[in-house]
C-alpha cells in the first residue's frame, strides 16, 4: 500500500500553487545539524522541525528525527543528526541546478549513508566511515517548476500533483536512508555554469516515486561529478506525441541552452499509439526529428536512445523484438540526422539473454504476486543506467569527461552480481503499476 506520503503530497500541490502562500526562497542555504555553531554563517538546527513553507526548511518526517551530542573535539562530527529510518530534509529553493556539499560521520561510531534527491534520485551511494572520520560529499540536484510562463504550465497527470509532487515543488528534499545515516552539515548553493543533461522519457526512465519500481533516469546522477546536472523530465505513460501535448517539450525549450544535452528515449507507450497513418517510419520517426530539432534550435546536444527490450524470451533463450519497428526508427534517425545514439535496445538484449529467463527476473519487480515485464526494480535500473554511462563513454561524448573516475568499464555481457548489489530502498512503497504499464 501507498505509505503516509500521499496525503502530504497533496498538500503540498496545493500550497505551491501560483496562487499560494509565499515562501522562503533562496539559492543558498547552510545548515549545522544538533548543538554545532561554529560556522556562524550556518542556520542551526536541533529540533525536530517541520517542514514549515513560511521557515523554507525543515525535516519531512520530523518524528524519527535524533540529535546527538557528544561534545567537544571535532566540532564536525560530535554533533549531527541521525535516525533509525530514512528521513527527509527539505529547503525552498528557486528553479535550477544546486551543488549540494554534506559532511557526515561520528566520533564514538561508524556510519553508513546513502542520499536521494527528491523522488529517489541516487546521488550518493553507501558512503562508510569509521569512528571519529568525517567525509565530505558533493553532488548536483536539478528543481524544477511546472510552470512555464506566467499564464502557462504543464499539463500535470493525476499522479504528479501527488505521489510525485516533491518532482515540482520548488524545493530540494534530500533522503538520508542506508543502515546509519549521520549528517552533520549541509550546504546547497545555486551553480549556472555546468552542462545539464535532459531527460525525455517515459516510465523506464522517469523518477519513480515509489518501491519496488525504478527507472534509469534517477540511477544516472550517481555516476557523475558535481561537474554536470542530470534533469529528469521523463514520465511515466508518455509517447514523444503526448510530451509535445502536455507541454513538456515546451518547459524544456525554456531551459535548453549552448552545451546541454537532450536524452531522447520513448517508444514503449507510442507503438500502442492509434490513428491514422501512426507508425514506426511516419508519426513517431516525425517526433524524433522534432526533439533532435528543439534541441539544436537552442545549441543543446540530442542523444537518440533506443527503447530496452521488455523481458520476452522464446523457447531458446532468446529475446523476442517486442517492440516491433521503433527502435530501428530510431537508428534511421540518428544516421539521417547525424545524432548520437545509444542502443539501449541492443545492449540490454545482450544484458537480458546472458542472465537467461530465470535470473533476469532478478532485474524487474514482483506485484500482486506477478512479474513485470517492462519495469525495473533497483537493481535492474541500477544495470540500465550504467549501459547508459557506456554509451556515454563510447560515443565519446564530451560529458564522459565528467562521469566518476571510479566508475569502471561496463559490459552488459557481464552485468554486476545480484547477490553483491547492496542498496537502501526507500521507505514508501505501491501496488500501483505505473502509467503505461
Amino acid at each position: 500500500m501507498v505509505k503516509w506520503r500521499h496525503v502530504a503530497f497533496c498538500i503540498l500541490f496545493l500550497v505551491f500553487k501560483r496562487e499560494g502562500i509565499s515562501a522562503v526562497n533562496q539559492s543558498e542555504w547552510k545548515f549545522s545539524f544538533g548543538d554545532n555553531d561554529k560556522d556562524q554563517n550556518a542556520i542551526v538546527v536541533n529540533t525536530s522541525l517541520p517542514y514549515s513553507d513560511k521557515r523554507g526548511y525543515g525535516f519531512e518526517n520530523p518524528k524519527e528525527i535524533k540529535f546527538i551530542n557528544h561534545g567537544g573535539g571535532n566540532f564536525q562530527v560530535n554533533h549531527f543528526v541521525t535516525s533509525d529510518s530514512p528521513f527527509y530534509f527539505s529547503a525552498h529553493v528557486p528553479e535550477g541546478n544546486y551543488k549540494v556539499k554534506i559532511v557526515l560521520g561520528d566520533s564514538e561510531s561508524e556510519t553508513l549513508t546513502t542520499v536521494k534527491s527528491e523522488l529517489r534520485r541516487l546521488s550518493v551511494e553507501r558512503i562508510h566511515t569509521t569512528k571519529g572520520q568525517s567525509k565530505t560529499v558533493e553532488f548536483i540536484v536539478n528543481v524544477r517548476s511546472y510552470h512555464i510562463t506566467d499564464t502557462l504550465d504543464v499539463k500535470l497527470k493525476p499522479r504528479e500533483k501527488t505521489s510525485e509532487i516533491w518532482n515540482w515543488d520548488n524545493k530540494l528534499t534530500l533522503e538520508f536512508n542506508g543502515p546509519r545515516p549521520c549528517v552533520a552539515y549541509l550546504e546547497i548553493t545555486s551553480i549556472t555554469n555546468i552542462p545539464t543533461i535532459y531527460l525525455a522519457g517515459d516510465s523506464t526512465v522517469c523518477d519513480q516515486p515509489l518501491e519496488p519500481y525504478a527507472s534509469w533516469g534517477q540511477m544516472l546522477p550517481r555516476f557523475f561529478k558535481p561537474t554536470l546536472a542530470i534533469a529528469n523530465h521523463a514520465e511515466s505513460g508518455e509517447s514523444l506525441r503526448s510530451f509535445v501535448g502536455e507541454r513538456r517539450l515546451k518547459k524544456l525549450e525554456t531551459l535548453l541552452k549552448e552545451g546541454d544535452y537532450l536524452f531522447i528515449q520513448m517508444g514503449h507507450n507510442d507503438q500502442k499509439e492509434k490513428g491514422p497513418n501512426v507508425g514506426a517510419f511516419t508519426t513517431y520517426k516525425k517526433s524524433l526529428e522534432t526533439f533532435v530539432a528543439a534541441a539544436r534550435a537552442h545549441k543543446s546536444i540530442p542523444v537518440l536512445i533506443t527503447s530496452m527490450n521488455r523481458r520476452t524470451f522464446d523457447n531458446e533463450g532468446h529475446i523476442t523484438n517486442s517492440l516491433l519497428d521503433y527502435p530501428e526508427a530510431v537508428r534511421l534517425v540518428s544516421k539521417e540526422q547525424h545524432v548520437t545514439l545509444i542502443d539501449l535496445n541492443l545492449m540490454s538484449k545482450v544484458l537480458y539473454e546472458n542472465l537467461g529467463p530465470e535470473k533476469t527476473k532478478q532485474l524487474f519487480p514482483l506485484v500482486h504476486g506477478q512479474l513485470e515485464s517492462t519495469h525495473h526494480n533497483n537493481y535492474g535500473s541500477y544495470e540500465l543506467a550504467r549501459c547508459i554511462v557506456q554509451g556515454i563513454r563510447d560515443s565519446h561524448l564530451a560529458i564522459a569527461k565528467d562521469i566518476e573516475d571510479k566508475i569502471p568499464i561496463f559490459d552488459p555481457s557481464h552485468p554486476d552480481p545480484y547477490n553483491a548489489f547492496n542498496f537502501d530502498p526507500s521507505p514508501s512503497s505501491t501496488t500501483d503499476k505505473p502509467y503505461g504499464n
